[in-house]
């Protein structure tokens, strides 16, 4: 056990002592290869197919197409940009295979 933990915090130090960390997991730019949404800046990991390579993408803007947030970080509709609500009709079979899509709308506007 002890070995594992001076061998993770070697990798840690090694990592830290990169001059320019961005990019190697964490704060990745729009267009880069993700696995997870955590690692993109925008906070979105895009892909088109099932077979498809994820890469990061900007959020889905106002009357645009989105997914609600799943669990599992990768999206074929990005979600909503701060302050937009993805209004989606949420299915069980939806949230297994990723396919709720709705549409972003700012929930302000529509109470005036």
């Amino acid at each position: 056990m002890k070995k594992i933990l001076i061998l993770l915090l070697i990798s840690l130090a090694v990592a830290y002592a990169v001059p320019d960390p961005r990019g190697l997991i964490l704060n990745l730019e729009n267009g880069e290869l993700c696995m997870n949404s955590v690692q993109c800046k925008s906070k979105c990991c895009h892909r088109t197919s099932g077979l498809s390579l994820a890469r990061c993408a900007d959020k889905a803007p106002e009357n645009s197409e989105c997914s609600a947030t799943t669990l599992y970080g990768v999206y074929y509709k990005c979600p909503c940009e701060r302050g937009l609500t993805c209004e989606v009709d949420k299915s069980i079979v939806g949230s297994i295979t990723n396919t709720n899509f709705g549409i972003c709308h700012d929930i302000g506007r529509s109470k005036e």
